[in-house]
Formats: structure tokens, C-alpha cells, sequence
């Protein structure tokens, strides 16, 4: 599980990047592009290829934070 500082340390949010849109820190890719992209159903390296201020280590960290999040809140049933 991240913690918010290894959070703070994959994603940034700024009223002056982006209109604070969170975004892949030291860049000004927004996160949910990377969501958006796997959604439309092409493949993760294809978007590195395409996105290249978004490192393979960035990009693979917000996908388990995703992951690890969607585990926490899902509802536990008998």
C-alpha cells in the first residue's frame, strides 16, 4: 500500500497546472489520460511511447495505487 507521501511523490496538483487537474509529477500529463488510454483499450507501452514525460516506474505506481484503492473500498461480502 502507498503511503500519501510515496502519493504526493507520483502525482501533483497545482490550480496553476492544469487548471489542478492532478498530473504525473514533473510533468503536465494528466493521470486519468493514462486511465483513459488502458480504457480505450490500447496497450501500456504504446502510451509510454506516446507520453514519454511519463517514466514506466510512474505510470506502473498509479496503476497499483489505483489497484491497492480499489481493494480498500470494496465492499466485503460473506
Amino acid at each position: 500500500m502507498l503511503t500519501t507521501e510515496a502519493i504526493s511523490q507520483l502525482i501533483h496538483r497545482d490550480p496553476d497546472i492544469m487548471r489542478g487537474t492532478p498530473v504525473f509529477r514533473g510533468t503536465r500529463m494528466p493521470v486519468r489520460s493514462l486511465l483513459d488510454w488502458l480504457e480505450g483499450g490500447h496497450p501500456f507501452d504504446e502510451y509510454l511511447d506516446n507520453f514519454p514525460t511519463v517514466s514506466p516506474e510512474q505510470a506502473k505506481a498509479v496503476l497499483q495505487l489505483a489497484n491497492d484503492w480499489l481493494e480498500a473500498q470494496a465492499p466485503l461480502t460473506a
